[in-house]
């Protein structure tokens, strides 16, 4: 299998992660979004959507969109709740994280590292809608351990708070999430 990302990308290191968690033999190919690699015609015959990441199987299919990517590799696996409900809130936290969270805080967070834009400049409302994502991981998180209350959750649900937790100190539960990645099986976040 061939995992093709962008290491900067919280969604392509996710699939990394979910891979290198189950023990999934791969080869990382490294592609730089910033320098239009996901653009060529080589990478847009894999993805027309020139969108990382994109696994290729041995048989040459492909797959896109990370969380179908980390929901295929890991069927069967701890990383899916066993549970019909629990695995549809995993399902559930899944959808919001690319409705909710990823659209405001992970295009903030990408336009001030790697655009060099100052915070000042950013979209006020896509400010105010990361904080209302980080608002609503902060009262769930206060509530439960994990985003679907029990110990088995999806990498996403995990990779989503660690992600979070960097922007506001005031989400003592967000925050109290990233230090629970010293648990046995968690995910470690390059921050």
């Amino acid at each position: 299998m061939k995992i093709y990302g962008d290491t900067n990308s919280g969604n392509c290191l996710k699939v990394k992660w979910v891979s290198d968690t189950l023990a999934l033999p791969y080869t990382w190919i490294d592609v730089d979004t910033l320098k239009g690699e996901s653009r060529t015609h080589e990478f847009l015959k894999l993805n027309a959507a020139g969108q990382v990441p994109t696994v290729e199987f041995d048989d040459g299919r492909t797959l896109a969109e990370s969380n179908a990517i980390i929901r295929y590799l890991a069927r069967g696996s701890d990383l899916i709740p066993a549970d019909a409900f629990a695995a549809a809130k995993m399902d559930e936290w899944l959808f919001w994280e690319q409705y909710s969270h990823e659209p405001y805080v992970a295009v903030c967070r990408f336009q001030m590292k790697y655009q060099g834009k100052p915070a000042s400049d950013l979209d006020p409302d896509k400010v105010k809608r990361g904080y209302a994502a980080l608002a609503r991981m902060e009262h769930q998180l206060a509530a439960t351990r994990f985003l679907i209350g029990g110990a088995g959750e999806s990498g996403e649900g995990f990779h989503a708070a660690m992600r979070l937790a960097r922007y506001s100190s005031s989400h003592p539960a967000v925050l109290r999430r990233r230090r629970m990645e010293s648990l046995p099986g968690a995910f470690r976040v390059r921050l």
